[in-house]
């Protein structure tokens, strides 16, 4: 008796479902707006003719990396443009100052530069405490196109 109306109670909810999902279509609506007319192809062009992509600069990348580096702008590289800022960087690193880089000269310098990012003391950095292990961006002066 029990399975007899449990499953008169099933098909009634199935029943119910049906006439519910029927009765429950949306009314349609007023539709999309009509499209703009097309414009004619002279009003896209300025008066003065059509638009003309600007000039390349003249220098090609070779001459802009040349004259990147050529830091006194003599017209030639010397060794010191090329490797001053890696001497810096290296004369950092060399704590003893004997012009050799040891491996423990640079794990202590790599060690150092890890606990001063890792600024909760938790053993790991986060994006946020890594993005500081950056090196700073190069100063160069700002251009302006004006």
């Amino acid at each position: 008796m029990a399975r007899f109306l449990a499953g008169a109670a099933a098909c009634f909810l199935l029943l119910t479902g049906a006439f519910i999902l029927w009765q429950s279509h949306a009314e349609p609506g007023p539709g999309l707006p009509a499209a703009p007319k097309p414009r004619p192809a002279s009003a896209l062009l300025t008066p003065a003719g059509p638009l003309h992509a600007p000039e390349a600069d003249p220098k090609s990348r070779e001459q802009k990396r040349f004259s990147r580096t050529d830091k006194n702008k003599d017209g030639r590289i010397e060794a010191e443009e090329v490797f001053g800022a890696r001497r810096k960087a290296f004369t950092k690193l060399d704590a003893n100052g004997n012009g050799a880089l040891s491996f423990e000269e640079w794990a202590a310098k790599t060690i150092e530069k890890f606990h001063g990012a890792d600024k909760d003391r938790s053993g790991w950095l986060t994006s946020s405490e890594y993005a500081l292990t950056a090196p700073p961006p190069p100063k160069h002066p700002v251009k302006c196109g004006c």
